[in-house]
Parts: structure tokens; C-alpha cells; sequence
């Protein structure tokens, strides 16, 4: 039996983007498809069931389990009356995203952010370290400045996150005219 025989036309093509977009992410394509089959999953899955679905080894379905659990988007279900270990996605996709996002600025964001600190500690010697000091401070600051708005984001309520992100155009148009109405020249914007 293949891919095609185990799984419905939309969900196949689904499991199947996934692992496509997962090299993209930074993931393997073995855990972006599992990860896709536990997602749209309606009841969780064990690792014999991923096997046999994604027709991948035992062994590989294990590997990306733990990946997927070390990345917190998976979670782990026993089975009343059965010994085999039960995963799922969490339901709410906003969850989803805060927790992906909170790893990747776990495991990419901070580490940089700590080096541009004990970089900008550093008494430069020459005016190239000096530019180059410069350019790393106004990088510093503007992760900085992302991760407290990031942090206040997270503060909100799903549904107010929501309806911020929505807002998206009539912010900035609200912006440009607080900028007419104080006769400041607006900043530089891409348009």
C-alpha cells in the first residue's frame, strides 16, 4: 500500500506540503509530514499507525516524534487498556503558532541577541570594529524592540491577537494621519 492508498486526496496533499515546506522551515521532510498527519488527525496517533499511514520505518517516525516533542507540538496520550504511547497536536492553532514561535526565539533570537550584548560590550580598536559595533547596536535594537512587542503579543487574548493583526492596514493609515496632523514627516516606508 502507498502514501495514496492510506490517506484521503486532501489530506495526502496536505501531509504531502508539509514535508515539502519543512526543509524550508528548518525541518526534515519526515517530520513536517508527521507532524501534518498528527495535525489533521480527528483522534491521536500512535507511532505504528504514523508508520504505516506515511510508510516510513519505525525508526524514522520515532526520531521525529522526539523532534516534534522537543519542539512542544506534539503532545504525548496514553490510551486507556493500551501500553503504545499516543500523540496529538494541540487543537488550537494559535497555541500552535505561540509555541513555535517561542521556540524558534528560544533556539535562534536569544543566542543572537547574546552575542550583539557581549559584542556591544567590547571596547573597539579600530573604525571598521567601530562601524561594525554600530551596525551590530542598531540590529540589537531592533531585535529588541520586536521580542518586547513579541512578548506583549503573546500577553494577549487569541481573539484580541487576532483582531490586531486584522487591523493591519487601518493602523498604518492611522499613523500617517497622526504624522499629517503633527506636521511630522513620516518615516521611511517601503511602499
Amino acid at each position: 500500500m502507498s502514501l495514496q492508498d492510506h490517506l484521503p486526496p486532501l489530506s495526502r496533499q496536505f501531509v504531502s506540503h508539509f514535508g515539502e515546506m519543512g526543509s524550508r522551515w528548518g525541518i526534515n521532510r519526515t517530520v513536517g509530514q508527521i507532524y501534518a498527519l498528527i495535525f489533521i488527525s480527528a483522534r491521536p496517533l500512535n507511532a505504528d499507525e504514523i508508520a504505516e499511514a506515511l510508510e516510513f520505518s519505525r525508526s524514522n517516525v520515532s526520531m521525529g516524534l522526539k523532534e516534534l516533542q522537543s519542539w512542544r507540538l506534539v503532545r504525548l496520550r496514553h490510551q486507556p487498556g493500551d501500553r503504545r504511547e499516543y500523540f496529538e497536536a494541540p487543537s488550537d492553532v494559535w497555541e500552535i503558532f505561540r509555541v513555535l514561535a517561542e521556540e524558534r526565539r528560544r533556539r535562534e533570537v536569544e543566542p543572537t541577541q547574546s552575542m550583539l550584548r557581549m559584542a556591544l560590550l567590547e571596547e573597539p580598536t579600530n573604525d571598521a570594529d567601530r562601524h561594525a559595533q554600530e551596525r551590530m547596536r542598531e540590529m540589537h535594537e531592533l531585535i529588541d524592540r520586536l521580542m518586547t512587542w513579541f512578548d506583549d503579543v503573546q500577553k494577549l487574548a487569541p481573539e484580541t491577537a487576532m483582531q490586531l493583526m486584522g487591523m493591519g492596514a487601518t493602523v498604518t493609515r492611522v499613523l500617517e494621519l497622526k504624522d499629517r496632523m503633527t506636521g511630522k514627516a513620516p518615516a521611511n516606508r517601503k511602499n
